[in-house]
């Protein structure tokens, strides 16, 4: 395709990132909204950044975008300092769809296109390619303003792509979708995984980024507290599995538990326990045997259980 990137050599993927940030600081009001942040996103992976409202994510988007300045810190795209020039490099889907409603799909993409400098058949043969791509042929024609809010999400991805850039931000590609419009813009970033373009993709919603994404940053008050793939993350949680606990006598459980070796936890309004190993769970409900409990169920390790732990420990160090 038209878009598909490669940085090969030797027939092994490059191990030079596409974006490097380093040491990054900015302040608003003599408040530090970034603190000393660096991350680096690899070609054709999907990198997710997390954290709270607050914690610097849109400012570090607004920067790359060249909408803010940072105080201090490098950040190189492509192997160049971000600049004017480098914002061919860059594409991105913002929150909120910023679209011309009373244009066609194909009309909003011959703007855009436009602006980045691409004419003639290079520019049709590409709008056709980043249409295919979101799933839009059928609606090219189609004025904006009667899309579905998911045809509207794909359309505006459609953008951020059409000029081919080495970077897509996707920022909070899903907030406000129903979940079948959901899911669809799930299958649309792993296509874009399989054509390997890179992603930067920012969310709310902890399963999204669990299901998506090659690498994960939890970002927090400016700083970078973990990063890694979910199994490296996993290493933040020194538990085999979860064990989930609805009791009446939560006191005793906790007790209970304890006793047995057992790490406690709170999740939203269930008991959690971290278990060493792996264990039956015939042989869980005999070891709580002595206590009374509604209901008892194992899961795995799940980035949610990560997130909370990350965070919390954060919270507690202040």
């Amino acid at each position: 395709m038209a878009f598909l990137q490669t940085d090969v050599t030797g027939g092994k993927a490059a191990l030079v990132p596409i974006l490097e940030i380093n040491r990054l600081i900015k302040t608003f009001n003599h408040q530090p909204v970034l603190d000393q942040l660096s991350l680096g996103i690899y070609p054709g992976e999907v990198y997710g950044l997390l954290g709270p409202n607050g914690a610097g994510k849109t400012t570090t988007i607004n920067i790359l975008c060249g909408l803010l300045n940072a105080d201090r810190g490098k950040i190189k795209l492509n192997g160049q300092a971000i600049s004017a020039s480098s914002k061919a490099l860059l594409g991105i889907a913002p929150q909120e769809n910023l679209l011309y409603k009373t244009l066609t799909c194909v009309e909003n993409l011959h703007f855009f296109a436009s602006i980045y400098g691409l004419r003639g058949q290079e520019r049709t043969k590409q709008i056709q390619t980043c249409l295919a791509a979101v799933g839009l042929i059928d609606r090219a024609n189609s004025a904006a303003e009667t899309l579905s809010g998911g045809m509207k999400r794909r359309l505006s991805i459609a953008i951020a792509l059409v000029h081919n850039p080495k970077l897509v931000i996707l920022d909070e590609p899903t907030t406000g979708l129903d979940i079948e419009a959901r899911y669809e813009i799930w299958q649309l970033i792993r296509n874009l995984k399989q054509q390997n373009i890179t992603v930067l993709l920012t969310t709310h919603l902890l399963d999204e980024a669990e299901r998506l994404c090659d690498r994960i940053g939890i970002l927090k008050g400016g700083k970078l507290l973990a990063e890694g793939s979910l199994a490296q993350l996993r290493q933040k949680v020194p538990a085999a599995e979860i064990l989930l606990v609805q009791t009446d006598q939560p006191e005793q459980t906790i007790a209970h538990a304890q006793k047995l070796g057992f790490t406690y936890r709170k999740y939203d309004n269930e008991l959690a326990f971290w278990l060493p190993k792996p264990l039956p769970l015939a042989e869980i409900v005999n070891l709580f045997a002595t206590v009374p409990l509604n209901s008892i169920s194992k899961q795995p390790v799940r980035l949610e259980h990560i997130y909370v732990e990350v965070t919390q420990q954060s919270q507690d160090a202040h």
